[in-house]
């Protein structure tokens, strides 16, 4: 276990977290199918003199699923990702698929899972007219049609880089940690997290239908306030910010994300402390 997450080993449980999950026991049920998704810790450098970093977080509305709880941008790989036809500047899918133990096809599909999601639901586009250079505005009226295509399908990540002639900056991000929900949860996800740093020039826009609320702060005052009743946000969520909070400013976050392993599943699993408290093993 990493140093960053053995101080977070065990997080209290949500009554109904805990509810649903002695349902399912005690019915005997079967764990759900599990689909493969990404999802973008979105940093940037906090305010000028504070130092440190902020992180942008969404709160799902509540008639989405783990609705009501704050989250990073994401969502499910889905097959039009996989469109090898496309342009990509940065580490390649063979380096990709080594970093998160999968096939070369397999890992280009989640990073362009990430690309796809992190611009559809936060209007951040982690991609350049050419390989040393990241596009700047993208909030106008013509990308936001481009981003609206996405949402509905009518379009994939490579048209839109091939109509605009654009490259895929996978550059932009690092593989940092992999988490699969408890198997009680009626719709569960292998989800791979890939942070990344907000482009200069682009903002974070309130875009995405499936949150309700959206804001920005240091990971360690999020861990504070999730801590203290005010922010709802599940076990992956909550242990990315406190080790996103260990790493100060976002200039160490290369370095630390290559000290991780970021193939290894960790899912949380319901356990009883001595008290008879429930609480999330994270072991």
């Amino acid at each position: 276990m990493s140093k960053q997450r053995a101080g977070e080993s065990m997080l209290r449980a949500e009554d109904a977290l805990v509810e649903r999950a002695r349902r399912f026991y005690a019915e005997g049920r079967h764990p759900a199918p599990v689909r493969r998704a990404a999802t973008v810790p979105l940093v940037r450098p906090g305010p000028a003199g504070a130092g440190g970093s902020e992180v942008y977080l969404i709160r799902r509305a509540a008639r989405m699923t783990f609705g009501g709880r704050y989250a990073f941008p994401g969502g499910g790989v889905d097959p039009g990702d996989a469109e090898p036809e496309l342009d990509w500047a940065g580490p390649g899918p063979a380096w990709w698929g080594d970093r998160l133990g999968l096939p070369p096809e397999e890992a280009q599909a989640v990073v362009c899972a990430a690309v796809r999601e992190v611009f559809e639901e936060a209007g951040v586009l982690l991609a350049g007219p050419d390989p040393e250079t990241v596009l700047g505005d993208v909030s106008g009226p013509e990308w936001e049609a481009a981003r609206q295509a996405l949402v509905e399908r009518r379009a994939g990540l490579a048209d839109l880089l091939r109509d605009r002639r654009l490259t895929l900056r996978s550059d932009l991000l690092v593989p940092w940690s992999r988490w699969i929900t408890p198997e009680f949860e009626e719709r569960r996800f292998d989800t791979y997290f890939l942070v990344a740093l907000l482009p200069e020039g682009q903002l974070t826009r309130d875009v995405s239908g499936e949150a309700d609320h959206t804001l920005w702060l240091p990971p360690a005052e999020a861990v504070a306030r999730a801590e203290a009743g005010e922010l709802s946000m599940l076990p992956p969520t909550r242990v990315t910010l406190a080790e996103l909070a260990a790493c100060g400013d976002p200039a160490a976050l290369p370095a630390a994300a290559a000290r991780r392993d970021p193939a290894r599943p960790i899912m949380p699993k319901l356990e009883l402390t001595p008290g008879g408290v429930p609480r999330f093993s994270l072991d």
